[in-house]
């Protein structure tokens, strides 16, 4: 199957953006959308990067989720390694931005990369499947976040909000659709 770019969303000035938001090209085009996250970097140190979206017609990203998340990471000096459940991350039923990485660090080697697919947004039969997996070094430690979820609505999901909990941030979102 052939990935389409669909859009390139991209700054380069973290004074200027405090989120990226696709709120259009999510239709019934594709039934997989994926968001490539590369170099994101927060002006505000230790921001966590979320998401939420927008069932067609609504406002306010506030869909309801339901996820788990848990991730792994290695100390910069190998005195540190683990892998541990995130339970604080979860949600059940929840209307809250998805976390989808702990504290990221805003120095120039400090970033999050990652990727988040998402599953049929159009369909109004079914709930809508998300899995997310980003990497992000926090100033210590290099971390890898693993998120699995659905938006617990039939409605079709047609807008999608990227962010940092606090402050502006540059980078590049690309998002594409597959089929």
């Amino acid at each position: 199957m052939a990935m389409t770019l669909i859009t390139n969303s991209a700054t380069t000035d973290s004074t200027d953006l405090s989120s990226i938001v696709f709120d259009s090209g999510i239709d019934s085009t594709y039934k997989l959308y994926i968001f490539k996250f590369i170099d994101l970097n927060p002006a505000t140190d230790g921001a966590y990067f979320q998401f939420q979206a927008n069932a067609a017609g609504a406002s306010g990203y506030n869909e309801t989720i339901t996820s788990t998340v848990f991730w792994s990471y290695h100390n910069e000096g190998d005195s540190s390694a683990a892998i541990q459940y995130i339970g604080g991350h979860d949600q059940a039923n929840g209307t809250s931005s998805q976390l989808m990485s702990d504290g990221v660090g805003n120095e120039a080697d400090e970033s999050l990369a990652g990727e988040m697919y998402l599953f049929n947004p159009s369909n109004t039969t079914y709930v809508k499947h998300f899995y997310i997996r980003t990497h992000f070094y926090d100033g210590t430690r290099s971390n890898s976040a693993f998120v699995v979820g659905y938006f617990n609505t039939t409605a079709a999901i047609d807008d999608v909000e990227f962010e940092f909990t606090s402050g502006n941030f540059d980078g590049t979102i690309k998002m594409y659709g597959v089929g």
